[in-house]
Formats: C-alpha cells, sequence, structure tokens
C-alpha cells in the first residue's frame, strides 16, 4: 500500500541511494524547547549515543548513577541506527557524577541542573545530518536534483504521510484496525494469527501460521516465537477452547486493538492525502485549515483570502483521524474527502467502538515545512555521498522527506 503512494515532488528524477550504512550517516540532534535554568534538584544532560536505542541508552546510565529507570526524564525517543544528541534529566544525582561515568556507546557532552523532569514532547524540533550512499546519478547531478526538491519541499510542504512502520511487516495493522471496530472476531483471529506470506516472517512465523490455518493450534503455539507473547496468548486460548475464535479475541490486549485501529486511521488520511496530491499547499471552499502555532483548526470559508496565510506556512489543509468526533469537510474538499470516507461505511455503534479504545478522531496537517535545508557532497574511505542538513518539527519523519529525494519508499522502513 504504502509503496504506491504519490510524490509531490514525481516531476524531479529520484537520485536513488541508501541511508544508515554506518551510525555516522544519520544524525540527529533534539532541539530542547526551554533552555535549562541552571538551578534545581534534577540534573539535565546533553548525550550523544551511537548505535543503540534511547531505551537501552536510559538503562545503562540508571544502572551507572545507581537510580531507577523511571528517575530519569527524557523528551523523545530516538533510532538506535543513528547517532543522536539529546537532553535527560535525572533527579537528586549531582552533575560531576553524571560526568564521570564511562557507558559503552554513551557519552556524556554536557551537564546543568534544572528545577523540572524532562517530559516526553519537551523538545522544539530535531536537526539531522544525513548522508545518502550511492546515487544512482553522478554525485553533482544528484545534488542538484536534491537541492530542487527541499526548496519544492520547503515552499509547499512535505506530504505528511504515515510511515510503513504504522501498517507493521505485513502491511495488515489497518486490516487488523478494520476487523475491531467491527467486531469481527474471525477475520481478526485469522488476520493476527494466520494467513501465512512466504518471504515476509520468519520461517517459525510462517510455519505457525499454517499450522493456525490447518486448526492445530497447539503446535502453532509451539511454533511461535515466545516473544510475542500477545499471539502466544491468544494461541493458548484457542487450543484450550477449541477454536472459538471469539473467546480468543476478547481475550487480546486492548491496547494493542488501539494500535490497529490507529494503523486504520492512519490509512484513511494517506488515502485522502494521496488524493489531495499534489495541491496539498492549496485551501478548498470547507477546507478545515490547522494553524501550525497552536494546533487549532477552523472552517475555511473564503479560501482566497485564507490562501495568502497557507502560502506563508502559517495554516495548512487537513486531512481527518476518522472517528466520533471527526469534523468533516464541505464543498469542494468535501468533495475529494467524503468518498473515501463514505466507502468504509462505519455505523455509527462502530464509531463509538473506535472511541471506547480511544480513537476518538480528529485532523492532521497534510504537511510539514523542514528548516535550514542545505545539501553538500563528501567523501570518505566508503566512497562519495550526498550529505542533506535540514530541521523538523517533532513528530515529523527524516525518512518522508528523504523518499521525495531519492523516490524509493523501502528507505522509511529504516526509521
Amino acid at each position: 500500500m504504502h509503496d504506491s503512494l504519490p510524490f509531490l515532488t514525481a516531476d524531479l528524477p529520484g537520485v536513488g541511494g541508501i541511508i544508515k550504512v554506518q551510525p555516522e550517516d544519520f544524525l540527529v540532534e533534539e532541539l530542547p524547547r526551554y533552555e535549562a535554568s541552571g538551578a534545581g534538584t534534577h540534573t539535565y544532560a546533553f548525550i550523544e549515543k551511537r548505535g543503540i536505542g534511547t531505551r537501552e541508552a536510559l538503562n545503562r546510565i540508571a544502572r551507572a548513577v545507581g537510580v531507577l529507570r523511571k528517575d530519569i526524564g527524557a523528551a523523545g525517543l530516538k533510532d538506535a541506527r543513528a547517532v543522536t544528541r539529546q537532553w535527560i534529566s535525572i533527579e537528586h544525582v549531582e552533575p560531576q557524577q553524571v560526568e564521570q561515568v564511562s557507558i559503552p556507546a554513551v557519552q556524556i557532552l554536557q551537564t546543568t541542573r534544572h528545577t523540572n523532569k524532562l517530559k516526553p514532547g519537551h523538545l522544539r524540533g530535531n536537526r539531522f545530518v544525513i548522508r545518502l550512499r550511492n546515487p544512482v546519478l553522478p554525485l553533482e547531478e544528484a545534488a542538484r536534483i536534491a537541492g530542487e526538491a527541499l526548496q519544492i519541499l520547503t515552499q509547499k510542504g512535505v506530504p505528511n504521510y504515515f510511515g510503513p512502520q504504522r501498517f507493521g511487516n505485513r502491511d495488515d495493522n489497518h486490516w487488523l484496525g478494520r476487523a475491531v471496530i467491527r467486531n469481527d472476531a474471525s477475520e481478526f483471529m485469522d488476520l493476527f494469527l494466520g494467513r501465512p506470506m512466504e518471504g515476509v516472517e520468519s520461517e517459525s512465523i510462517f510455519h505457525a501460521r499454517s499450522q493456525y490455518e490447518q486448526g492445530h493450534y497447539e503446535e502453532a503455539l509451539a511454533c511461535w516465537p515466545r516473544h510475542l507473547s500477545d499471539r502466544c496468548r491468544a494461541l493458548r486460548a484457542m487450543a484450550k477452547t477449541k477454536g472459538d475464535k471469539k473467546r480468543a479475541y476478547y481475550g487480546v490486549d486492548k491496547h494493542l486493538k488501539s494500535l490497529f485501529i490507529s494503523a486504520y486511521q492512519s490509512a484513511l488520511f494517506n488515502q485522502i492525502l494521496a488524493a489531495r496530491m499534489p495541491h496539498i499547499d492549496k485551501l478548498l471552499l470547507g477546507d478545515m485549515a490547522y494553524k501550525h502555532e497552536n494546533g487549532a483548526c477552523f472552517r475555511v470559508d473564503e479560501p482566497e483570502t485564507e490562501q495568502p496565510r497557507c502560502d506563508r506556512f502559517e495554516i495548512s489543509p487537513t486531512g481527518p483521524l476518522l472517528g466520533e468526533r471527526t469534523t468533516r469537510l464541505t464543498g469542494p474538499a468535501g468533495e475529494i474527502e467524503d468518498p473515501i470516507l463514505d466507502a468504509e461505511g462505519l455505523s455509527e455503534g462502530e464509531l463509538r467502538q473506535m472511541k471506547r479504545l480511544g480513537a476518538r478522531g480528529g485532523r492532521r496537517p497534510l504537511r510539514f515545512q523542514p528548516r535550514d535545508i542545505d545539501v553538500a557532497t563528501g567523501q570518505d574511505d566508503l566512497g562519495g555521498y550526498l550529505e542533506l542538513h535540514f530541521e523538523l518539527d517533532p513528530g515529523c519523519y527524516a525518512t518522508t522527506l528523504i523518499t521525495e529525494v531519492t523516490k524509493d519508499r523501502s528507505l522509511e522502513d529504516s526509521e
């Protein structure tokens, strides 16, 4: 599904290439929402980690300074296959103690103090320096095209697609979400535990799904990896009840079901965003516009009057995160969006089911804007590369921008 989504810069050729050959090829630095005051009971440490995820880095720091993991705060989670820099907070630990720790793959760059714990979302954005290796075009030509693409994306915005991570390696999380919304226990369990896809999952999972299809639930359970506890629990229920899918379905964790519903919402959003391409920078009569300064939305009754604000990236058209509270569009904007939503045929009861599982609905901007863009070329012992520099707001994926340059959506699997 994701591979078929249109590019905003479709008129430009893709430069190809690969990312993350080594951690240094993907550098991310968090931009804090506020500066530490220099006083308080929380030690703030600016760390650099290399080749490990944020959770593992914080676990190592907690052990090194002798605190519980929950006593360490962080504004965001950063990729393992990268070099990343971010602030963390530790309560009731002296800065000197933090500065002295020696931890594999983690370096303490700076310490200070502040009055409160860092919490998720306490960041202004992220600064990226990304090396793109092995382009399919000569390096200088690739740099020129990349620069043109980034200029267009800065002016019009990057399509705010949900990435393939949302839909799982089988690309079926949204179908699982649809089954949850419809309380279709049979369809859910068959997707959750069966329908093997050769070459997509490991051999043991392929075999486990095949055993499920044949009604051999004990055999399927024996093949399923133990760390996938939700699947194992469901298979035990299937075995115990001799194939009662409804009993097994009601035992699946509600949080997991809500994640599947979120994937369903995301798939619909992507469909509607694709239908608005390549004019995601144009307001239509009946749109709901998003204010970038505060996240509020308002109905567009005079698109010609509001378009200059859209051109300045103060506001943007939106797509739906479907739910009971989703404001529907009217006029020409609704003529694009409504057929896609109406085709789902969700009843009031199904919308209430979404709400019960936390999916109340809302609207999301169709685009985001990169800042401080630059393109350079370089050479090292691995050969020549393009180097892309840019800043993004929190929650915006760098790989979504990069694929507009490469025209290769498989790169999005790496973030």
